[in-house]
């Protein structure tokens, strides 16, 4: 483990959360310094069970092994009530409380905010849900293609009539998991100044809706209808030519050109004596159609150079392939790369962020179910036969090779 102070070291996450993105935001408070513990079921998280793209593991499948970093696995059964006490123990000892539970299970299992507040005064307690914490959606399905659709942002591309084109990522869980990390740092700053904690509430709706500030106020305060054309020009509220175009040999992607300079570069002199800031909007589908056409003609290599060369923003189309062996990749240090003790050799994207001082690292990989039961139960002042008998109710539980991988490491 690294000996260099990270920004959030001795603050504890207590994460209930599952799916992507409370995960994914505790995950990015772990790669600060939190230790963050992850409670989950003694059978482990779902995740664990239902890889992303069919990636399995040895055992932890990609996509739960791709989320929870940094963390330590507490597996604890919260429909009894030894198992619930050990996580009001936990969030004694806790800064920050994360949970994506359905409406109304917090307060089930008494784990809601006024609850947990008693315990805690100065907890900060972020709950995250898909539509809200009420209102008339409150009980509908967070789901990140659900949540894109409801958004607006799938009508800003293609072209009109045809259905509408999903991004390619995880985009709701993405943006409300890195919303969430945003609020609980400035919930953790709040309470450094005063010393007071707080409910902190995040949905899936308001993140995508918000993110789209620009696009939603030219709307809202330009009065500039949302709508597509006949081209699929990459959005409806940038002008022409702007999107991905065919190549002889593949794809390229070009913006916001000069259209006289355009014109003159891919031989279109149709362009000549237009006004981008003009033509580029009345004239839209026109202009997307004849530079697609013109671009056909050579291969995407030799376009990029004579583009770029000419001033005009042009770039490559990448697969995952090109992406992770890109040169500035390589010199960002864009991927990590670790030992994982039961998933080998694990190359992943890392931090967002760098800071000269204080910077993010990997301390451990995804853990086991339950791999730190033991040593979190320790932690919280459980005697030995305590533990044993949680055990033997049922109340916790630890993976048998989870307890072999410490045992290793004592």
């Amino acid at each position: 483990m690294t000996t260099t102070p990270r920004i959030l070291d001795g603050f504890r996450v207590i994460d209930c959360s599952i799916a992507m993105a409370g995960p994914f935001a505790a995950q990015r408070l772990g790669d600060l310094g939190a230790d963050v513990i992850k409670v989950e079921p003694t059978a482990g998280e779902w995740q664990r069970f239902a890889a992303a793209g069919g990636a399995q593991g040895n055992r932890i499948n990609v996509s739960f092994l791709s989320l929870n970093r940094n963390k330590r696995s507490l597996a604890v059964d919260l429909k009894s009530d030894e198992g619930r006490q050990v996580v009001r123990d936990l969030v004694a000892t806790g800064d920050v409380f994360l949970q994506n539970y359905r409406p109304g299970v917090a307060a089930r299992l008494g784990l809601d905010y006024e609850t947990l507040r008693e315990i805690n005064p100065s907890i900060v307690y972020v709950s995250m849900s898909g539509y809200g914490e009420d209102g008339p959606y409150r009980d509908r399905p967070g789901q990140d293609l659900l949540l894109q659709a409801m958004s607006g942002a799938m009508l800003s591309t293609g072209r009109a009539g045809e259905p509408p084109v999903p991004a390619g990522q995880y985009l709701a869980d993405a943006v409300t998991a890195s919303t969430a990390f945003e609020a609980v740092l400035a919930a953790l700053l709040h309470r450094e100044r005063t010393g007071e904690g707080q409910l902190v509430t995040v949905n899936m709706l308001d993140a995508l809706t918000t993110l789209q500030m620009q696009e939603l106020s030219v709307h809202t305060v330009g009065g500039v209808p949302q709508q597509r054309g006949t081209q699929p020009n990459a959005h409806v509220y940038i002008r022409a030519p702007y999107g991905v175009f065919a190549t002889a040999d593949g794809y390229i992607a070009l913006g916001f050109a000069d259209l006289n300079v355009l014109g003159r570069v891919i031989g279109e002199p149709s362009f000549e004596g237009l006004d981008a800031e003009e033509h580029g909007w009345t004239h839209r589908d026109e202009l997307y159609a004849k530079t697609a056409a013109r671009l056909t003609a050579r291969p995407s290599a030799e376009w990029l150079e004579v583009l770029l060369a000419a001033g005009i923003w042009a770039g490559p189309v990448y697969g995952y392939a090109d992406l992770v062996d890109d040169p500035q990749i390589v010199h960002n240090g864009t991927f990590v790369e670790y030992d994982h003790p039961t998933e080998g050799h694990v190359k992943t994207p890392g931090f967002p962020y760098r800071f000269s001082r204080t910077p993010a690292s990997i301390e451990r990989g995804a853990p086991l179910v339950g791999e730190h039961t033991r040593e979190i139960l320790a932690e919280l002042g459980r005697t030995p036969d305590d533990v044993e008998a949680l055990f033997a109710h049922g109340a916790v539980a630890a993976d048998e090779t989870a307890a072999a991988l410490q045992d290793a490491r004592r």
